[in-house]
């Protein structure tokens, strides 16, 4: 038998002249939870759930417009059933907890008219055509409710539609032809109306990202071909603060509530360190020019972390859509997982104070640039004999 002889390898040496850098450990700049500021969840929590029983609702029930009449919370909620389409239903409440009345059938439906399916429309929510997020608006001095939501025609588009107050307490589903009052071909999403007039003049929200951006309108009735145009900021454009929590801002939540201390809107956002989640953030806007933010929460209002938010079509998104105040309580309503309708709760004053106690927004202010003047010129221009 032959033997062979088996060199050793020999050990490499390090090389003294090459410098070697390392990574820092990035620093962890989350603030300390605030939890004065962070709404309570409810035990009962989903408060609407899907129904087998009901086709059409059978897979999914999420993101609710809401509105409070006569001491009532009523909802307006997507559903998305057997079919793969998405409808809208319609539950009420006593005391915005517990559901006291669901009504069988679909209260709302819209007919596209480029064809039932869209591509993204399966990527924004899991359906296959209809209509998604209604938000739900009473205004001032008008004896109608307006619904925005968004729309599976030509693309995702902002619909637009009303039904007369009376005709919505009576369950009488008469709602007006809808108007598409985003363009065609663009993606347009997260529209919200203002409860009242600003200055005399309806006011929607139709982007939130980079800066506030409101259409102000004589009138909610929009002629064929008449849109809102908005500027949309491609993600992938979009500069991202690696020091906040809303890293990436997504679009606006619930019509925004009118409060002594300005206009509560909520929003969508992601954190990059956890890019799978969607969280709810909190603005305070003027009351009279609410494109300025006045404050805004260092810390998400709402983030997922129950089962009913981690189990379902979307796990780890909360998508609030809805918000009442209601017997001293800020009330918000949300879509858990895309899969339910829950409720998180506080005392509407407290969640302010603590709200005012976190970014404080400061105003850019422009430095004018000193200019030299000739005195002896100024001097010969003032004096009236040299007229």
């Amino acid at each position: 038998m032959k033997t062979t002889n088996i060199k050793k390898k020999s050990k490499m040496k390090p090389n003294k002249n090459i410098k070697r850098t390392y990574k820092k450990k990035e620093k962890d700049t989350t603030p300390e939870k605030n939890t004065n500021l962070t709404l309570e969840k409810i035990e009962k929590n989903p408060i609407i759930a899907p129904n087998p029983e009901n086709g059409w609702e059978a897979w999914q029930t999420f993101n609710p417009g809401v509105v409070c009449l006569d001491n009532k919370v009523h909802f307006v909620y997507r559903a998305i059933g057997n079919d793969g389409l998405s409808r809208l239903g319609y539950a009420n409440s006593k005391d915005g907890f517990k559901i006291k009345q669901r009504f069988p059938d679909p209260v709302f439906e819209h007919n596209a008219k480029s064809g039932p399916f869209v591509y993204y429309s399966y990527a924004s929510g899991g359906s296959f055509g209809g209509c998604e997020d209604p938000r739900l608006t009473k205004v001032k001095d008008d004896d109608r409710i307006y619904l925005t939501y968004t729309a599976f025609d030509g693309g995702l588009r902002v619909g637009l539609s009303s039904i007369k107050k009376e005709d919505f307490l009576k369950k009488r589903w008469k709602w007006k032809k809808p108007a598409l009052i985003s363009p065609p071909g663009k993606i347009n999403k997260n529209w919200v109306l203002f409860p009242e007039k600003i200055n005399g003049k309806y006011a929607i929200i139709h982007n939130i990202f980079p800066k506030i951006q409101i259409e102000y309108i004589d009138s909610l009735y929009f002629k064929e071909g008449e849109y809102i145009n908005s500027t949309f900021v491609n993600f992938s454009n979009r500069k991202v603060d690696k020091k906040r929590w809303d890293s990436l801002i997504r679009g606006a939540g619930n019509p925004p509530l009118k409060t002594k201390d300005g206009w509560l809107l909520l929003y969508h956002a992601i954190d990059r360190r956890e890019p799978q989640k969607y969280k709810v953030g909190a603005f305070l806007l003027d009351l009279k020019e609410p494109t300025k933010i006045l404050y805004r929460a260092k810390q998400p209002v709402i983030e997922p972390n129950e089962y009913y938010e981690m189990n379902g079509a979307k796990p780890g998104v909360v998508y609030a859509t809805g918000a009442i105040i209601k017997n001293q309580k800020l009330m918000v309503y949300y879509g858990g997982a895309d899969n339910f309708v829950c409720v998180g709760y506080k005392n509407i004053n407290k969640f302010l104070e603590e709200l005012k106690k976190g970014e404080k927004i400061k105003l850019k202010t422009k430095k004018l640039k000193k200019r030299k003047y000739d005195n002896k010129k100024i001097q010969k221009k003032s004096n009236p004999k040299t007229r």
